[in-house]
């Protein structure tokens, strides 16, 4: 079962566990040289971050991608062209049961969003009928599980120019966190300022 082969790829992967600011924090180096990178609350368990990165085509290292939480863009340059404070922004921010998305800074009526899930390309699709925001997004944690999706578990909400998106976790997702979180709760990691600085 595809679940199963996923919490073995975790289980075998080097792990590295660094505790700070209030976070726990995990790097993930799996067999086939690609990495994740993910933060958890110290107080609550709740994945705050995560990103991936494969290797290139020639054997260097790939540009990271944020999956869950925000991007924070790199250019502090103020002279660089950036993206519109007010451009809907659309990011991941997961709860205990749901996997969720919030679009930020999406006026329109709750009326005019329709979510659904598109089974032939395995993805989401958000539409408004105004024809003023269109956007597909796909769940990699039921990619790399191999889990259908299901239109049940899809469901939003619009509340104070946000249009929120949920989907519900199934069974197996859920298991498979709770698994996960004990083993990482049992590695050894640094805290910061721990790191030990051998000198030549």
């Amino acid at each position: 079962m595809a679940v199963r082969h996923w919490a073995d790829t975790l289980k075998k992967a080097k792990k590295t566990l660094l505790i700070s600011d209030g976070k726990r924090k995990v790097h993930y180096l799996f067999e086939d040289g690609s990495e994740m990178a993910e933060d958890y609350d110290l107080k609550t368990d709740e994945l705050v971050l995560r990103k991936c990165r494969n290797k290139t085509t020639f054997g260097g290292q790939g540009q990271w991608t944020t999956e869950v939480g925000e991007t924070i863009p790199n250019c502090v340059n103020s002279d660089v062209i950036k993206e519109n404070s007010s451009n809907p922004l659309f990011m991941r921010k997961d709860t205990k049961s749901s996997f969720q998305w919030r679009v930020r800074n999406i006026s329109y009526p709750v009326e005019v969003y329709s979510v659904t899930v598109e089974q032939t390309e395995r993805c989401c699709v958000i539409r408004t009928s105004n024809k003023k925001y269109f956007k597909k997004f796909s769940i990699p944690d039921l990619d790399r599980c191999q889990l259908p999706l299901e239109s049940a578990a899809l469901s939003f909400a619009h509340a104070n120019n946000t249009l929120i998106i949920s989907y519900k976790k199934p069974k197996e997702i859920l298991r498979l966190e709770q698994e996960l979180l004990g083993e990482l709760k049992k590695l050894k990691g640094t805290s910061e300022g721990d790191v030990d600085c051998k000198t030549q």
